[in-house]
């Protein structure tokens, strides 16, 4: 390569002479022996443990319902976002437990958990889900209570007497 290049014009007239070419990335499909795929989600202080394998669009939770499980239209409707994106909502079963935090917390878990499971049985619907951030785990936790404060930022009342 005794051509130096010093603007973007002369990347372009390269021709292949030093230019890297991304190489087409073949991820397989990671499916167990009884036809999962697994996922891990986070969010806050809950973990919540996916598998999905083909059926009728059933999410279990803990061995419960999800509308049993959440009560609330609007946890549920978080869970069922990466599904609904990846145009995959009635052709999959969902199966998870989830610990820890709340039930806000636990259903951004298991949405984290649902996309990341998709991804591992179809690497192809990874560019669907991560515009929406749907890959991305959420990193907001709760701040620590700090000495000679009453919270995490809150002081002792002031008392001038």
């Amino acid at each position: 390569m005794s051509d130096s290049v010093e603007s973007l014009e002369d990347l372009n007239t390269l021709n292949g002479e030093g230019a890297v070419e991304a190489a087409p990335v073949n991820v397989e499909p990671k499916i167990d022996e009884f036809g999962r795929a697994y996922g891990t989600g986070r969010r806050k202080s809950a973990t919540a443990r996916v598998w999905i394998k083909p059926g009728s669009g059933k999410i279990t939770i803990n061995g419960k319902d999800q509308s049993e499980y959440f009560a609330r239209p609007v946890l549920r409707m978080i869970i069922e976002q990466p599904l609904l994106a990846a145009e995959r909502r009635d052709e999959f079963d969902v199966i998870c437990t989830v610990k820890g935090s709340g039930l806000s917390g636990q259903a951004g878990a298991v949405r984290h958990g649902i996309s990341r499971a998709l991804v591992a049985y179809e690497p192809g619907l990874r560019p669907v889900l991560k515009p929406f951030g749907f890959m991305t785990r959420d990193p907001r936790v709760v701040e620590r209570k700090k000495y000679g404060r009453a919270k995490a930022r809150r002081s002792f009342q002031f008392s001038k007497r």
